[in-house]
């Protein structure tokens, strides 16, 4: 099997550059690594990377920053060259925070190996610092050689089992599916639920799975996210768009809207400090006064 990795970042060039030596060090390494960002500042010094040539690194440039839009770029450049045509290749999405273990894509290759009824994948999460402060690179290391015990998490457990959504953070999916879908553009920047969206239309094609073997850790960076108000208007909007178009539940959509109005309330009343939660209450009575009058969409955050 084949590797491909797709990285789409904004403002963490830092951090991306971490990333390269997580996947010169990989048992079974990249054929080819595409970082695109949106402008120089997200990839400054990274064509110059000592390990760039070792995992065959290129740097792209999105017209203008979104997930969706930036991971298709990465997407429609390995068509262009005939990369997806391959039946054993496969694509990987890493955030720039991830941290894989060393046989990540080893471990991948054999996935699909094996069980040539799934066509994408998330893989196991040691820890994950996006609901927290965040965590550091040594912090990561330690849940990576197994000195410090994995942290409770839902893409946690010792079998495969199949999935609603897989978790963006580190996706895999095959060429064969990846050459036919692209990621929906109108979820722009942040683009939350992107990775149910893409999930809900892959199962159409075949089985989407929590791979264990596949370990590594989210380091939930805080900077160069939404705002605050941003997010909140895409908390209700975006699952609501979803249930539209059909790659997400209604029933799961009523969830989603109703958890993040209550955990936002609330953690505005306790002056919780971990992120802006005043910010994503007003963007969330934002949307739903646009849901009352029929003009909520996505794409409106980029007005807010």
């Amino acid at each position: 099997m084949t590797p491909y990795v797709i990285v789409a970042t904004k403002g963490r060039a830092a951090e991306v550059a971490v990333l390269f030596d997580h996947l010169a060090a990989q048992s079974t390494p990249p054929r080819r690594t595409l970082v695109v960002g949106a402008g120089p500042a997200d990839v400054a010094g990274l064509a110059d990377h000592p390990r760039g040539a070792a995992i065959g690194a290129e740097i792209l440039m999105a017209d203008k920053a979104g997930l969706p839009i930036q991971r298709n770029v990465g997407l429609d450049r390995l068509a262009a060259e005939g990369c997806l045509a391959d039946a054993d290749a496969f694509v990987v999405f890493f955030d720039d925070d991830f941290r894989p273990a060393g046989d990540w894509l080893q471990r991948a290759g054999e996935t699909f190996a094996a069980m040539p009824e799934v066509v994408g994948f998330t893989g196991l999460v040691l820890a994950d610092g996006i609901k927290g402060p965040g965590l550091t690179e040594a912090e990561a290391g330690l849940y990576l050689s197994g000195q410090r015990p994995g942290q409770p998490h839902w893409a946690t457990g010792t079998e495969p089992r199949d999935l609603e959504s897989v978790y963006g953070c580190n996706m895999a999916w095959r060429a064969g599916l990846v050459a036919a879908q692209r990621f929906d553009e109108r979820l722009p920047l942040y683009a939350w639920q992107e990775d149910r969206d893409y999930t809900g239309q892959a199962l159409k094609r075949g089985r989407v799975i929590f791979a264990p073997a596949c370990r590594g850790v989210h380091l939930g960076v805080k900077g160069a996210r939404s705002s605050g108000v941003r997010l909140g208007y895409s908390q209700i909007a975006n699952p609501i768009y979803l249930a539209g178009k059909g790659s997400m539940r209604r029933r799961d959509t009523l969830e989603f809207v109703a958890r993040s109005l209550l955990s936002n309330i609330v953690k505005s009343l306790i002056a919780d400090r971990s992120a802006d939660f005043p910010g994503r209450c007003r963007g969330n009575w934002v949307a739903l006064r646009d849901l009352a009058t029929g003009s909520m969409r996505p794409e409106r955050i980029l007005d807010l």
